[in-house]
């Protein structure tokens, strides 16, 4: 399928799932998470839930990664340069909704790309090479490609992978891991 195809589909499937649904599906993913060997790790970079679209809850993986007392990156998107600015997440740390209800820091203290070793990733759907859709903006690929080479990139996910996405460009870049509340998909192949 192309990805504007499956933007469609995987919206309409996000916007049937009950609120009780996504609580227990996030819960699903987090709990997967901790099977993953990043958590000798220090930066996360976790996207902040956009309601609105019926995202995963990552208050879970927040928690998580208090927990385990990690640095934690949140970012704040510039529509104009379509680029994000990394911040780190603390105490103090307020946060405001922007004109597509993204919850993003207000300020704080700015944290490089070449710190974060772990980058959750949002999608609406992946394949089964690695390979994702997003909402079609560019900013997470635009991100990742900044990124150390060995950044671990993990999409999360409600929904199974789909076989292959057809338009794939030699911009996008692929995940390393997928994780959805059934199953944990490890990508090594490095093709297109």
């Amino acid at each position: 399928m192309l990805k504007k195809e499956l933007r469609k589909k995987y919206k309409e499937l996000r916007q049937g799932l009950s609120p009780a649904a996504i609580e227990n599906k996030s819960l699903a993913i987090a709990n997967r998470l901790l099977s993953i060997d990043i958590w000798d790790k220090t930066y996360f970079h976790l996207f902040l839930t956009i309601e609105e679209q019926k995202e995963i809850d990552t208050e879970f993986i927040l928690q998580i990664l208090a927990g385990k007392d990690k640095e934690i990156v949140v970012s704040k998107s510039d529509f104009t340069t379509l680029k994000m600015t990394h911040y780190l997440l603390t105490d103090n740390t307020r946060f405001k909704k922007n004109d597509y209800n993204i919850p993003e820091p207000i300020d704080g203290i700015e944290v490089p790309v070449s710190k974060i070793d772990v980058v959750f990733v949002p999608l609406l759907a992946f394949d089964k090479k690695g390979n994702r859709v997003g909402y079609g903006k560019g900013f997470y690929d635009k991100f990742l490609s900044e990124c150390k080479p060995e950044t671990k990139k993990i999409g999360l996910s409600f929904f199974d992978a789909e076989e292959a996405i057809d338009d794939v460009s030699e911009n996008d870049i692929r995940l390393d891991y997928c994780v959805t509340p059934s199953t944990m998909m490890h990508f090594q192949e490095k093709s297109f």
